[in-house]
C-alpha cells in the first residue's frame, strides 16, 4: 500500500490495486500537469507521457477521452470522424463532473461516467508510458498494452499532422 497520497491520488491507487498489475502512483512535490513537466519529473521523453484529454461530443453530450502522446496534438476532426460525431473542448466543470477529477490530473481510468476512449496509436510503439493519477502532480507507469486493457480504449490515428 502506498502511503501519504492525496485523496484523488489515493482513489486512483485503489483503482489500480483493483486492476492487480502492481502499478504505483507517485506523487511529486512539483507539478506534472503538462507533458513536459511530467516527463521532467519522471525522467522520460515527452512522447512517453499519456495525456488524458476530455472532449464533449457535441450532439450527445457524452464524454470522450482521448489518451494522446505528450508529443502530439489531437486532431479533433479525426476524432469526430472516428466517433461519428463532432466534438468540442470540455470546460473544467464538465471534466470534473464527468470524470471526478480536475483538468491536469485526469487519469485514464476510474471516471465517474465511463467515457468513449480513443488511444493515440503512437503510444503503442513505446515500451513504457506514464499517465496522470488524479492530481496535477501524480503519475503512474504502465505499458501501452496495459493502457488498452484497463481502459477498453480503441487505438487510433488521432494525431494532428
Amino acid at each position: 500500500m502506498v502511503a501519504d497520497l492525496s485523496p484523488s491520488a489515493r482513489r486512483v491507487q485503489d483503482i489500480l490495486d483493483g486492476v492487480g498489475l502492481g502499478h504505483t502512483v507517485i506523487e511529486h512535490a512539483r507539478s506534472t500537469r503538462t507533458s513536459q513537466e511530467a516527463a521532467d519529473a519522471v525522467g522520460c521523453t515527452v512522447g512517453q507521457i499519456a495525456k488524458s484529454l476530455i472532449f464533449r461530443a457535441r450532439t450527445s453530450g457524452a464524454p470522450v477521452l482521448v489518451i494522446a502522446s505528450g508529443a502530439n496534438r489531437v486532431d479533433e476532426k479525426a476524432v469526430a470522424a472516428l466517433i461519428g460525431e463532432t466534438i468540442e473542448r470540455a470546460d473544467p466543470e464538465f471534466v470534473r463532473t464527468r470524470t471526478g477529477f480536475a483538468i491536469g490530473g485526469v487519469p485514464p481510468l476510474g471516471h465517474t461516467e465511463p467515457p468513449l476512449v480513443l488511444i493515440d496509436e503512437d503510444l503503442l510503439a513505446l515500451d513504457t508510458i506514464w499517465a496522470a493519477a488524479g492530481t496535477p502532480n501524480a503519475v503512474f507507469r504502465l505499458t501501452p498494452d496495459q493502457l488498452v486493457s484497463m481502459t477498453g480504449g480503441r487505438p487510433a490515428a488521432v494525431k494532428k499532422a
